[in-house]
């Protein structure tokens, strides 16, 4: 079975879809680099890019056109500036040629040459877009990719790929991560660490989830001093920049992400307050994620609020959380957690509705909250079923085809839920559970595989259809 790193859940990028903006903008890189490794690049005359499924349906809501542009034209979701997103795509447009792989000048029409195919799905996956080149020569070149969620890209005839990895603690389930746990007497974080090592050295890995840390503490504290409205035609006005200063009015001046943390720490909060945090972290994030801004995919851009806003709750509010460590260790549990549910279900909407998006960020941050604030392994994964169990179903029906209505809100909901099901696991017997960890996965499979096409990430059902508003 595939190895799935931790830092191949987290992956740095930008709003507002891993599945439909993240992976179709790495598709297009892979695209261009398999040209450029037979050597073809300066021989291309045109490209044109064929979307289908989802992808074709909400392809402009979530900007699937601007992500295949900028990836043919050499920008990287990872190192492009915030500011540079929309305008470098709008010159594109404007001029009608890209850099192909910033190298090679190319006449390109995003108007015509990005098609949509909206009433034809790829068998492998809902979310499936081929690539074109016709060379000078009359030769071309075609080949199709999958964005199968989370920014994960298969292209077709890799479906199967064999992973040769070789880990020293193997999981593809909970079961696994239970009995390693104990056969060690170890934290999950611990086990995961040693994984890691296969790929990282412990300097690396560390520095890495820190990085991953400053990229989300930082979309937070932007999303939170961010006022106006949304882009893309829904008029959704952003609330994160309004709560916070509800919250901290001007008694506690800063100036930076670090003394704006000092001030919120050094509040008397209320459970209501406390609450309000959570909800305009989580809020923060994901109207930096809906304004094309620099997220971490967690395990989806969709759903990245959540585990940050979490976190964030953990380092304000909880004295286990004052140190680097913690941190470290909270985004090593969940990496791994969901890990487990893309082996064992999927972590794309198009396949599984929210549930495989809100649902599965909720599980992860539940089950590392709860082993940061003192919980056994068997009460980390108690605590990721049960965030899991109470998201069993929920669909995913975009308004407009943007990730703004219901999904900012559901950020909020999926980080409050993490933390409650964290205090129920940690005053709980997990040998006293009637479901495990393993079985809701089963579960949250099945009932994806039941679920109608139209709550997949289609706009076709739900809210997307009884509000009435067609793709913006």
């Amino acid at each position: 079975m595939e190895q799935i790193s931790v830092f191949d859940i987290f992956k740095v990028g930008v709003g507002p879809s891993s599945s439909h903006t993240m992976g179709p903008w790495r598709a297009a890189q892979r695209f261009v680099r398999e040209i450029s490794r037979k050597g073809q690049l300066d021989h291309v005359a045109a490209v044109q890019v064929s979307l289908y499924g989802s992808l074709a349906k909400t392809g402009k809501g979530h900007g699937t056109d601007l992500a295949v542009a900028l990836g043919l034209n050499g920008d990287d979701p990872e190192t492009i500036r915030e500011d540079a997103v929309v305008s470098a795509f709008e010159d594109i447009c404007r001029q009608k040629r890209l850099h192909l792989g910033g190298q090679h000048m190319l006449p390109f029409d995003p108007q015509q040459d990005i098609l949509f195919h909206v009433h034809e799905t790829l068998p492998y996956h809902a979310n499936g877009l081929t690539f074109t080149a016709f060379f000078r020569d009359g030769d071309g070149l075609s080949q199709t990719y999958y964005s199968v969620g989370g920014g994960f890209v298969v292209k077709e005839g890799e479906e199967n790929a064999a992973n040769d990895v070789r880990l020293p603690f193997p999981c593809h389930q909970g079961a696994d991560v239970a009995r390693w746990c104990r056969q060690e007497g170890k934290p999950i974080s611990d086990i995961i660490f040693q994984n890691e090592l296969v790929w990282r050295s412990p300097e690396a890995i560390r520095a890495g989830l820190l990085r991953i840390w400053e990229v989300m503490r930082r979309c937070i504290y932007k999303g939170s001093h961010t006022a106006g409205v949304l882009p893309g035609g829904l008029g959704v006005v952003r609330r994160a920049h309004a709560l916070n200063e509800r919250m901290l009015g001007k008694d506690c001046p800063y100036t930076d992400v670090d003394s704006w943390i000092a001030c919120i720490r050094q509040g008397r909060w209320s459970f209501r307050d406390i609450l309000n945090w959570v909800s305009c972290f989580a809020l923060a994030v994901n109207e930096e994620n809906a304004a094309f801004g620099r997220v971490v995919t967690a395990p989806t851009n969709g759903a990245a609020g959540v585990i940050p806003a979490v976190l964030m709750y953990g380092v304000c509010f909880c004295p286990e959380f004052r140190s680097d460590d913690a941190v470290v260790r909270f985004l090593l549990t969940a990496g791994e957690l969901g890990s487990l549910f893309k082996k064992g279900a999927t972590i794309s909407a198009a396949m599984g509705g929210c549930q495989a998006e809100i649902g599965v960020s909720s599980a992860m941050a539940a089950g590392a909250l709860t082993e940061r604030l003192g919980g056994s392994p068997d009460q980390a994964l108690m605590a990721a079923e049960i965030a899991m169990e109470h998201h069993l179903g929920m669909t995913c029906d975009p308004i407009g085809g943007l990730v703004q209505v219901p999904c900012i809100e559901r950020n909020t909901m999926g980080a409050i839920k993490a933390i409650t099901a964290a205090q129920i696991a940690l005053g709980s017997d997990p040998s006293k559970a009637r479901v495990t960890l393993d079985a809701v996965i089963k579960t949250m499979k099945e009932t994806a595989e039941d679920m109608s096409h139209k709550y997949k990430e289609t706009a076709d059902g739900g809210l997307a259809i009884t509000v009435g508003l067609a793709e913006c």
